[in-house]
């Protein structure tokens, strides 16, 4: 019934959009020689207009990166978490319209809000790439973790190159920071392989890759030994199966409002094998937000869980302030992730 009714719902948005004026080649490419451009993408070369008034993001690191840059979409998709929209978000994105979900955005509604560009994913959208390209021009990112990708593909699109830009060097510069400053502490002890870990009501995923594995990466940590070669991560439905989260930290994504969650976490943490997990002798367990951590897949997301990574090292951000200055820009109104803490640009 569930596959009947979605692909009813295709049927009626193909009818609807089949309804909707096309633009001629003849007219795509006048408008690139009246300042429209090309922009290469995961679904293509796209014809853009020079600087698009009507955006709709279909995914959270689009929504995350359009905020970054001073952009206020028409249309964006709910979040998975604090429905329907992150708090961090909530201020810069207060008047907006709502689409669906990014698994299933509401196409009837995309093309209610006539958009001049829509910022899809190829791995959630594909399907519905020839509906989305009639309703407006449509680019695509491959994945929806890659936050750099993301920015740099709607700053592309947008004409704010140079805001990216400024994003992305103080992105770096507390990147470098933060790698000097762990160094210095930890000596020896780095780098440190970490673990992140996310408990479910009936299992544990732990993750290797995506949004959080990628920065980790980036700000040296190591994966565990028991993570190599094992694409996204793995899912854990028993007990027996905690040696394989051992790390020198452990990092554990919780969602506080289940409390079936809450169980869970319980019931594994009291068994003997957590208790073995190196990160738990040396005391080197950290809740951290799963928003920041893994939802919202954009710049301002990357900072905030970098903010969690400085707060829990007890590491000292604020020579950085002066760097920060420099991303007051259009994102000055917006408030940050987890209530902005300190340096987040």
């Amino acid at each position: 019934m569930k596959t009947y009714l979605q692909a009813r719902r295709l049927w009626l948005a193909a009818l609807l959009l089949s309804l909707l004026p096309v633009a001629s080649t003849a007219a795509l490419a006048a408008n690139t020689l009246q300042g429209g451009r090309i922009v290469a993408n995961a679904f293509g070369d796209t014809r853009i207009p020079a600087i698009p008034q009507r955006v709709v993001t279909l995914y959270q690191g689009a929504t995350d990166s359009a905020v970054a840059l001073g952009i206020t979409p028409v249309g964006v998709v709910d979040s998975w978490l604090e429905k329907p929209m992150y708090r961090y978000l909530r201020d810069a994105l207060a008047s907006v319209e709502h689409v669906g979900l990014e698994t299933q955005p509401n196409l009837e509604k995309v093309a209610w809000l006539d958009p001049d560009l829509i910022v899809a994913t190829r791995f959630r959208h594909e399907r519905v790439k020839p509906l989305l390209e009639k309703i407006a021009p449509t680019v695509a990112t491959d994945t929806v973790f890659d936050f750099k990708a993301t920015l740099a593909l709607m700053a592309e699109a947008t004409g704010r190159e140079a805001r990216a830009r400024e994003l992305m060097q103080h992105w770096d510069d507390r990147v470098a920071n933060f790698r000097r400053q762990i160094a210095d502490k930890l000596g020896d002890d780095w780098p440190q392989k970490a673990a992140v870990v996310r408990f479910k009501s009936d299992h544990v995923r732990i993750y290797s890759t995506g949004f959080a594995g990628s920065i980790l990466s980036e700000l040296g940590f190591e994966q565990p030994d028991a993570l190599h070669d094992q694409g996204w991560g793995m899912k854990l439905t028993s007990e027996e199966n905690i040696p394989v989260m051992n790390a020198d930290v452990i990092f554990v994504l919780l969602e506080p409002d289940d409390p079936a969650i809450a169980r869970n976490y319980r019931h594994w943490r009291s068994h003997p094998l957590w208790q073995r997990l190196d990160a738990v002798q040396s005391e080197r367990v950290f809740e951290v937000d799963t928003v920041n951590w893994i939802m919202g897949g954009g710049i301002l997301a990357a900072n905030a869980m970098l903010d969690d990574l400085y707060a829990h090292y007890g590491l000292d951000p604020r020579h950085e302030q002066a760097s920060a200055a420099s991303c007051a820009g259009a994102a000055s109104a917006v408030s940050h992730p987890r209530d902005a803490k300190a340096t987040a640009c």
